[in-house]
């Protein structure tokens, strides 16, 4: 018996038109909570730079850097951004003085716990929107999106 496979097909311009539109609103509604705070915001390496090592303390500079895809460098200047914030410590390793481990300091860990409350409260609102059943397909249809390497 054969087994049906759907056809993939390029999208049409009216398809790219429609989801530019919808995800510069979407980018305008949901940044909107990030701008308003007092403090500048950060960019995107220096929160992901936050995360990873809320994830994984002690890790080194070059962990975040294979992590994110980027290079060393660009997490070197990171991690002294963060540092002079006051967000991130450097300490050295005992078997290693030439290696650093990164960990996040107090500061840090409260910026960190607001931006992933600040999360889950845009991920509410958003799915809130959606019936249970759309909520299943929408998070199955993103996650197809962004794991898909092919």
């Amino acid at each position: 018996m054969a087994r049906y496979v759907p056809l993939m097909t390029k999208p049409t311009d009216s398809q790219l038109a429609t989801l530019g539109a919808a995800f510069e609103t979407f980018t305008r509604r949901y940044k909107l909570a990030e701008a308003i705070s007092a403090e500048k915001p950060l960019n995107e390496i220096d929160k992901q730079t936050l995360f990873y090592v809320a994830q994984h303390p002690a890790c080194g500079p070059s962990d975040v850097a294979r992590f994110l895809g980027t290079a060393n460098t660009t997490i070197s200047s990171a991690t002294d951004r963060m540092v002079k914030r006051g967000y991130l410590k450097r300490e050295r390793v005992e078997d290693d003085r030439r290696a650093v481990a990164l960990r996040l300091s107090d500061e840090g860990r409260a910026y960190v716990e607001v931006q992933l409350q600040m999360y889950r409260d845009m991920y509410r609102l958003m799915l809130d929107r959606l019936l249970p059943a759309e909520r299943d397909q929408f998070i199955a249809m993103i996650a197809k999106i962004v794991y898909n390497d092919d």
